[in-house]
Order: structure tokens, then C-alpha cells, then sequence
């Protein structure tokens, strides 16, 4: 990769970026098939490595997946001109640019791009784990993961097994009962979740979620604006005929914390976890941002935290609008078609896995404050695209 491909791809992208799909396999759970990838492709990897269950978006970081993943699994490439052989990683990209890519305050206060989205599709629930608080994650070399969950409509045609979200635990519930759960991890069913409490999904609504709260994420397609990290807890060993190895609990602590039960449940952000109101502070309903009847409409999807935020923006049929915004940013078009700057745009319907799309962008900062002219080139249908971006001053508070 040269220096000069990346600047003549933010040159001739009028400072938009077309990024290729970035599918990852998971080898646990059951694929939802709601990704739009082709029903053929979902093994590109094999049995061994899992079905593709995520897509990953504007992403500068590897997934964690295992000993025989590929050494760039999770990170995003951008495409010179829409095409696949004239590709570079996202990641040095931002290397190259830094603050004429990402912004001055970003690239000073982070040095690099410091979140990323996914689509998440499982036709089965997750498992209830932990994303580890920075104090523990510094222990093991990372960082830690704050996110956020959106249900969109448009991804989501029917609901899974299981499209029910647990949270952290029962106010009632002490540390002891959670003590005696997690000392069963290796002998039998925990049933965990008994102590927990449960939400319905509500399409067109979301959830944000601190790093240390307990969640078994239920079985609706879920966008997930989240920060830099894939670092995670298991604390249940059995969901949906699957069962967890320990390995899954404690391999993101310490070699000698291992099997220190005490260490373990200190990953828990107890406060937080047994919140009596988590729903009046974590439940998070669309904002209205901005809009013109009849044009279009900007809701706040993700707000209310430090670290990560995003919009799901509506253009009406035959519409065309130039959308500004603080900061640089990553997107997705899941509805219509249309242009997105100077890029043909289209929500994908039938993705054969390793083809370009042009339904991802990402925005530069100083495109996203001077305009993007965003048109829907359809007669009866809306054009819909989720944004994710860094948390900034525009974002509401909660």
C-alpha cells in the first residue's frame, strides 16, 4: 500500500471513503441470515471457523476469533474507485491522514479512529457476559468496551427465537448468589440468568450499555456502535443447546486471576448492574435531531455517554439534501438508493461474500461539516442510513 493511493481515494471521494464488506464468522450461536449475504456464502471459512453472524463497520481493530483466524479479520479496507483490487486498509488509512481524515481533536486526544459499528445477527440468544472496565482491561493490554444496541426495521423481517435482552441482575440479587453461579461454571447448567432481568426488543429503539454491565443480547439483528475493543467475559456456560468451555469466562484476565472467583466477580460494576431504574438510564428511544417535512428526518439513535453515538438519517423519495455534522463518521445505507456525495448508493439485497457494495461510506471530518449531498433516486420508497461517529458536543446528554 502507498501513501499516495490513500490520498488519491480521499482526493477523488471528495473526502468519502467507499469501504468494502467486512463479514466476520463466530463460532458460536446460530446465524440469523439477515445480513444479506447470499444463502450459499455463509461457510466462506469452513464449519470449523462458524457462520458469518457479524458485519463489521469503519473498524481499526482485529476480532478477537481464535487461533486460526486471519491476521486482518475485523478491519475494514477501503476500495479506489469501487474496486476490490485497488484496496487499502482502513486502519492505515487513518495512519496516513490522521487529523485530515479523522480531525484534530480526535487524532490528538486518540491517535487513531476509536470506535467502530456491526451489524450482530443470531437466530439464537447470547450468552450473558461482561465487556471488561478499563481497569481490568489495562491489566491485559486492552481496552475497554462501552456499547450501544439500535433494532432497525429494515434488518429485521422476523424475530429470532429468543428477542428478549437481559441486564445486569435483580436489585434483590446479592454477590454471593452470583458467587455460587459463576463456582458452577465447570460442573453444571449456572442458569445465570435467573438473577437477572429481561426487556422485550422494541423495533426502532436502543439500549446503551457501560462497559462492566452484565447483558445477554436477544435474537433481533442489532446495530452495535461500540468502542475499540472485543474483549468479554462468558458467565454463562449453557444457552440455546450451546455450552461454554471456562476458558470463555476468564480468558481476558490475567494467567494468575484465573481461577481467583474474587478477581472474577470484581469485573461486575455492581452499581450499575443492579441499577433498580436501568431502564429510565439505559433505554434509548430516537431523539429527533433534525428535519424538514416532507425531506427529511435525523434521529439521535445512540446518545447519553462519553465515548460512542449515532443518527439514523430518512430522505424521502426524490429528495435531496446536504447533511452536515460535527465530526467525521462511519455509515450504512439499509433502505433505497440514491447518491452519497459523489458515490452511486444503494442498500445491498444479495451480497456474495468478498463483492463490493456501495452501501458503506465513511466522512471525513471536514466533508461532514462542510456537506454531504445525500439524493434519494427512488419514486416511492424512503432511503435510510445509520451514521456512527465518536460522542461530541452535538450529542444529546439523556
Amino acid at each position: 500500500m502507498s501513501n499516495e493511493l490513500v490520498y488519491q481515494a480521499l482526493e477523488e471521494g471528495e473526502g468519502i471513503f467507499n469501504l468494502v464488506p467486512n463479514f466476520v464468522p463466530r463460532r458460536f450461536g446460530e446465524a440469523g441470515f439477515r445480513l444479506r449475504l447470499h444463502p450459499d456464502d455463509y461457510y466462506p471459512f469452513g464449519l470449523k471457523r462458524g457462520a458469518i453472524k457479524e458485519r463489521w463497520f469503519s473498524s481499526v481493530v482485529n476480532v478477537i476469533n481464535g487461533d486460526d483466524a486471519p491476521e486482518n479479520e475485523g478491519l475494514s479496507y477501503v476500495a479506489l474507485h469501487s474496486d476490490t483490487n485497488k484496496r487499502f486498509l482502513f486502519k492505515e488509512a487513518v495512519e496516513v491522514l490522521g487529523a485530515k481524515l479523522i480531525g484534530k481533536e480526535l487524532f490528538q486526544e486518540y491517535g487513531t479512529w476509536p470506535m467502530f459499528a456491526k451489524f450482530f445477527d443470531y437466530k439464537t440468544p447470547l450468552f450473558h457476559h461482561i465487556h471488561l472496565m478499563q481497569h481490568h482491561a489495562d491489566l491485559v493490554g486492552k481496552m475497554a468496551k462501552p456499547e450501544a444496541y439500535y433494532f432497525p426495521y429494515q434488518l429485521n423481517n422476523y424475530p429470532g427465537e429468543f428477542p428478549v435482552t437481559y441486564f445486569g441482575f435483580d436489585a434483590s440479587v446479592n454477590l454471593d448468589e452470583i458467587k455460587e453461579r459463576l463456582l458452577q461454571f465447570e460442573e453444571t447448567d449456572n442458569r445465570i440468568t435467573e438473577l437477572s432481568r429481561a426487556f422485550r426488543i422494541q423495533l426502532g429503539t436502543g439500549w446503551y450499555v457501560p462497559a462492566g454491565v452484565v447483558h445477554a443480547p436477544g435474537s433481533y439483528l442489532t446495530y452495535e456502535p461500540q468502542w475499540n475493543s472485543d474483549v468479554n467475559a462468558v458467565v454463562e456456560n449453557v444457552v440455546a443447546a450451546d455450552h461454554y468451555p471456562y476458558d470463555f469466562l476468564v480468558e481476558n484476565c490475567p494467567e494468575d486471576k484465573k481461577h481467583d472467583i474474587d478477581f472474577i466477580l470484581s469485573l461486575i460494576d455492581w452499581e450499575k448492574n443492579t441499577d433498580p431504574e436501568f431502564r429510565k438510564h439505559y433505554f434509548r428511544p430516537p431523539l429527533h435531531s433534525a428535519g424538514q417535512n416532507g425531506v427529511f428526518e435525523e434521529k439521535w439513535i445512540t446518545y447519553g455517554n462519553e465515548y460512542i453515538a449515532a443518527k439514523e438519517l430518512t430522505i424521502e423519495p426524490g429528495k435531496t439534501v446536504s447533511v452536515k455534522d460535527h465530526s467525521a463518521y462511519g455509515c450504512i445505507v439499509i433502505q433505497g438508493h440514491g447518491k452519497f456525495g459523489i458515490y452511486d448508493a444503494e442498500a445491498a439485497q444479495v451480497i456474495r461474500f468478498g463483492q463490493m457494495t456501495s452501501d458503506e461510506f465513511f466522512v471525513s471530518e471536514e466533508k461532514a461539516k462542510s456537506g454531504v449531498v445525500i439524493s434519494n433516486h427512488s419514486k416511492y420508497e424512503p432511503m435510510v442510513i445509520l451514521k456512527h461517529f465518536v460522542s461530541n458536543q452535538d450529542v444529546p446528554k439523556a
